[in-house]
């Protein structure tokens, strides 16, 4: 069954030209879905549009079946969708306790048994239970980020440029942890800069050009089209995984 369906969807920014100009798209469980595309493209709009974030001119989205109220956050969350955005994604004064409880602030009961899992599921949040978010590094604000969005047992996940600023060995860490989410059932569509490396983790790509859906196929098809790797990818070992994208600037080791 599919999680989530996206019909049509249209939409931007108000008072601006329109930026996404009709994209369908389902994400099933299981499904670790890589949207990628130039810079301009409309990514990071999509899932905005998606999450509820931003009011679609039209189109229809729904989840298990269940058509959403269209720029409404709060109600895709309680629908079962939870949104990870790139920047200010953790309370920086708070403590990763104190986090992981903004998370649940939607729960009536369980918070302590939604904490235990995600300190269950990510190991490092345990470590430095007590600790302030913004003693962090980039890498470890982001597996919090993740473990707060996890709060409500979501069964959407999207993350907006997960790996943004991280180095190379903090970026697959990343990676190994969305994939293993993805795996354990969770439906997960991603927005990312590093396009060649997330279809290496991804089991579908969608490439976006101009707002549009260009090419649509499983991640592994994405990587052997000569096509798609001359419009989006450039070679690992050159630089940034998609053209004219914003070099990463963090050089920590890992998370």
């Amino acid at each position: 069954m599919t999680d989530l369906a996206v019909q049509g969807i249209r939409g931007g920014y108000p008072n601006a030209e329109e930026i996404v100009k009709g994209i369908d798209l389902d994400v099933r469980p299981g499904d670790l879905t890589v949207i990628i595309g130039p810079n301009g493209a409309g990514k990071s709009t999509f899932l905005k549009l998606v999450a509820g974030l931003l009011k679609p001119s039209s189109g229809v989205i729904s989840l298990q079946g269940q058509p959403l109220q269209l720029g409404n956050a709060q109600a895709a969350c309680r629908a079962g969708m939870s949104f990870v955005p790139q920047e200010r994604n953790v309370f920086a004064s708070l403590t990763i306790r104190e986090n992981l409880e903004m998370g649940g602030y939607l729960l009536r009961k369980g918070v302590k048994d939604r904490i235990d899992e995600q300190l269950s599921r990510f190991p490092l949040l345990k470590t430095k239970f007590r600790e302030r978010a913004g003693n962090l590094s980039g890498g470890q604000r982001q597996v919090l980020a993740m473990g707060v969005a996890l709060m409500t047992s979501p069964s959407v996940l999207l993350l907006d440029e997960p790996t943004a600023g991280l180095s190379p060995a903090a970026a697959d860490e990343i990676f190994e942890l969305v994939r293993d989410l993805a795996k354990s059932g969770l439906a997960v569509l991603m927005v990312e800069q590093n396009a060649l490396l997330a279809l290496e983790y991804g089991t579908k790509g969608l490439a976006l050009v101009a707002g549009r859906k260009a090419r649509e196929a499983s991640a592994s098809s994405l990587l052997a089209d000569d096509e798609v790797r001359h419009l989006f990818l450039g070679r690992r070992e050159h630089g940034p995984a998609i053209q004219h994208e914003a070099k990463r600037e963090d050089h920590h080791e890992g998370i």
